[in-house]
């Protein structure tokens, strides 16, 4: 790879998934995927071991994407986070590491016993 800045970004707004190309790689991230792998301080924590397992993220959409300087983008996420700071280089990391980050959150949310589906309270009538 000759740069880590991006050659093209797109954010796909019926799908929701940010589209990604690097010289001549392409990589498609749901906003499930970026939200749960944010790298804001209230989902990594400031060490790994403070990091919070994020659930019921299955619905979330990216609302918004803003530039920060030439070594980022801001991502705004429909649930109203907004503080993760994504670096080309962690993006890029995120992109060519998909699987291998996908399938730990399932296995954390397993542990767990969580759901990446949202929970819902019911409201009496």
């Amino acid at each position: 790879m000759s740069s880590n800045i991006p050659t093209n970004i797109h954010l796909h707004q019926r799908t929701g998934i940010l589209e990604l190309n690097w010289d001549r790689h392409t990589y498609y991230l749901t906003a499930e995927y970026l939200r749960v792998h944010s790298p804001s301080a209230e989902v990594q924590g400031h060490s790994p071991d403070q990091a919070v397992l994020q659930t019921g993220k299955r619905e979330v959409k990216i609302s918004g994407l803003e530039p920060q300087g030439h070594y980022a983008i801001r991502i705004e996420f429909s649930d109203g986070h907004d503080s993760g700071i994504y670096t080309w280089e962690y993006l890029h990391e995120l992109a060519t590491h998909h699987d291998t980050l996908w399938q730990r959150y399932l296995d954390a949310l397993d542990e767990e016993g969580a759901s990446r589906d949202p929970r819902f309270i019911a409201v009496g009538r």
